[in-house]
């Protein structure tokens, strides 16, 4: 015992000594100390060898990424601290610490008289500074390493300020495993920033760096709580905890939070943090992602992977309109799925938008004043040069508004709308308002096709265009980083007017949901959901993209190799998943703005002739002069019983130009090709608005309720 007294009591006293020592140096020798501290710096390596984090909104990480050596070791920074825990851990550890250059003299006198009058070393001396130290140069227990981490607190003292010591401490102190840092710490054991602890727990990580492997919460639970109890017990009185507050606090229980790092938004957090490696940075980054609407999309995702079959993925992205800023994002099904290719991010993948690109140009062409909603257009087999575009079902519907046009999706008359502004023309007004449509090779030029998906784009910038429709017009890049916000509210040149975008968006609006939402088509109204879907050639990518007042949401549903998936199309694949994002998005949006001025009315009342009839190449039906079309039944504003299940009502008109079309809430009958009579076999009760066009575009139009039980 007494052997081992000496040896305690000497390095305690060789300690000292050496405290002297640097004091002397310092004090009455400076030009030697800045000589030495020159020549001899201490290594801060370590400090660069950090974790990196990426953060939803509210501070939450998504996607946790180790450091270089293999530890989670993230940034601890004074103002990110619960404040409390700094109290403690100044307190528990060294109550001078404000006061002292590196080494605590009378800490080490201390130290001497404890072990005399207990026969044994009972505390060591160092301070915090001199730990910060010991953690950036790890080093054996030996009295020549404590000597050596004197000297490199004594540095440190010189190059710092105490609360970036401390913030070094913070950031490089062990707590279990492969934890390094108090923010890790507390994200791993707490599931929250360090911002945020209760006493009980700032007073846990407190004693855990003191044994980090005995005291480890999640494998020695006694062992912590006893540790935590007696911070609480020696530091209670000195940071103002009353006897309530002490007694509440010993008897909190541990809640860890168990589980793997997070790992969402992993495409996201990929590229993000990319940019950060090659800059040599490192640390916590702040985005814009809703943590939790971004994990529920995930698992949506992967059920929904599941049920579209094992080679399939989908990608979906959710950006708020004021700002551009990404709420969601989803670069593929599953990222750990190797069988859909997880790891592809098909947010950013160029594919065929099919008719996903028809809003923008009929868009264009109301802003130029070529087209109007109620504009009569003649959907009827058409010869553009060698081209000869045919709708997706294989039929035609006659004269059509352009309104009917855009939401039918019919190709005939997209086609023509293209060929008047031009292709080349529009391809450089979306590069110049900043999308930039990918053709097959270089010198392309590009043609007619590109009304109908013949160009390669992304997900991302069709969100981005659609943004721009419900927002005002801009085609702004997105942002999704904090350090990211000036650049995503940078002015861009207007793509479109406020009247194509109220147009436009008034025309979307009037699409009917997927059949399986039929039954959501109150709430859709009430959200304001305008959107399209757009099916690629072959059945290769189904997409659907809509927006309201304040989101717009893109998807896409097909193979990340390209092949096909036949029977799979935008509005029975793509739509109802969009749909289902809306949901997630809950809650009513504010109504779309009033008809702006020089909008007309969507009627079509009162409008001049040159917007009456669309010129495009045999588009204009020739008249016939027959009378107008006028239904005879349903009445306007008539109130009808709605049959029995499965029998139709039978739909009468006189008089129009053959052939005649007839429409249901925007959806053509299939018995339009009887001309004056059609059959409409209803979906339930309700309101709905019954529409006849004939070959001249004139219209006539009965708004009727079907109730159930009238006699």
């Amino acid at each position: 015992m007494s052997r081992r007294l000496g040896i305690g009591l000497a390095a305690l006293a060789t300690l000292a000594l050496a405290a002297l020592a640097l004091a002397v140096l310092a004090l009455a020798l400076p030009p030697l100390a800045d000589w030495a501290d020159r020549r001899y710096p201490p290594d801060l390596s370590r400090l660069e060898r950090l974790s990196s984090a990426l953060l939803d909104r509210d501070g939450r990480p998504l996607r946790t990424y180790l450091s270089a050596d293999g530890f989670l070791r993230l940034p601890a920074e004074i103002e990110r601290v619960e404040p409390r825990y700094l109290e403690m851990l100044i307190a528990y550890e060294d109550k001078r610490f404000r006061r002292h250059a590196g080494v605590d003299p009378l800490a080490l006198l201390r130290a001497i008289g404890q072990a005399l009058a207990a026969g044994r070393v009972v505390s060591g001396a160092s301070t915090l500074t001199m730990q910060a130290a010991r953690l950036l140069e790890p080093r054996p227990r030996t009295l020549r390493s404590k000597l050596i981490e004197m000297a490199r607190a004594w540095q440190l003292e010189r190059r710092f300020e105490k609360d970036e010591i401390l913030s070094i401490y913070l950031t490089l102190a062990p707590f279990g495993g492969n934890r390094e840092g108090i923010e890790a710490a507390a994200r791993s054991y707490f599931g929250q920033s360090a911002q945020r602890l209760s006493p009980a727990q700032a007073a846990l990580l407190v004693a855990l760096p003191q044994a980090p492997t005995r005291l480890r919460p999640d494998r020695h639970p006694e062992a912590a709580r006893a540790a935590r109890n007696k911070v609480l017990a020696r530091v209670a009185e000195r940071i103002g905890l009353s006897p309530a507050d002490l007694r509440a606090a010993q008897a909190e229980p541990l809640r860890l939070t168990a589980g793997a790092l997070p790992f969402a938004a992993p495409h996201f957090a990929d590229h993000a943090m990319a940019g950060r490696a090659l800059a040599g940075r490192s640390g916590l980054v702040e985005s814009s992602l809703d943590g939790d609407l971004q994990r529920a999309l995930e698992g949506l995702a992967r059920a929904e992977a599941r049920r579209l079959g094992p080679r399939a993925s989908l990608a979906v992205l959710v950006v708020e309109n004021r700002g551009r800023r990404i709420a969601a994002y989803l670069g593929s099904a599953d990222f750990r799925d190797d069988r859909r290719q997880g790891q592809v991010d098909l947010v950013r993948a160029l594919r065929s938008p099919g008719s996903t690109l028809k809003p923008a140009l009929y868009a264009l062409a109301f802003q130029r004043k070529l087209l109007h909603p109620a504009t009569v257009m003649n959907d009827v087999p058409t010869q553009f040069g060698d081209y000869a575009p045919a709708n997706f079902m294989k039929r035609h519907f006659g004269a059509v508004t352009a309104a009917e046009a855009l939401q039918l999706s019919l190709n005939v008359p997209a086609v023509a709308v293209l060929e008047r502004l031009g292709p080349v023309s529009v391809t450089e007004r979306l590069r110049r308002a900043g999308l930039a449509l990918r053709f097959g090779a270089p010198d392309t030029r590009p043609g007619l096709a590109l009304a109908l998906g013949g160009v390669g784009v992304t997900l991302e910038g069709l969100v981005r265009l659609y943004a721009a429709l419900a927002d005002d017009g801009r085609l702004r890049p997105l942002s999704g980083l904090a350090t990211a916000a000036k650049a995503g509210a940078q002015e861009a040149e207007p793509l479109f007017g406020p009247a194509a975008r109220w147009y436009v968006g008034e025309i979307l609006r009037g699409v009917r949901p997927p059949e399986d939402h039929f039954p959501d088509l109150l709430r859709r109204q009430a959200r304001h959901i305008a959107y399209k879907t757009g099916t690629s050639y072959g059945f290769r990518d189904a997409w659907a993209v809509g927006y309201t007042p304040r989101h717009t949401v893109g998807v896409w549903v097909g193979r990340p190799d390209g092949t096909p998936s036949p029977g799979r199309y935008g509005a029975s694949t793509a739509a109802p998943l969009l749909f289902q994002v809306f949901d997630h998005l809950g809650g009513e949006t504010p109504a779309p703005a009033a008809r702006p001025a020089g909008a007309l009315a969507l009627g079509g009342q009162g409008l001049p002739p040159a917007l009456r009839r669309f010129s495009g190449a045999g588009l204009a039906p020739p008249s016939s002069g027959r009378p107008a079309p006028r239904i005879l039944f349903p009445l306007d504003r008539a109130r009808i019983a709605l049959p029995a299940a499965g029998r139709p009502l039978l739909l009468e008109a006189e008089g129009g130009a053959r052939p005649l079309t007839w429409l249901v809430d925007g959806a053509p009958l299939e018995g339009r090709a009887r001309g004056a009579r059609a059959q409409w076999r209803p979906d339930g009760p309700g309101f709905s608005r019954v529409v006849l066009v004939d070959a001249e575009g004139r219209r006539s139009e009965a708004r009727v309720q079907l109730v159930e039980g009238l006699r």
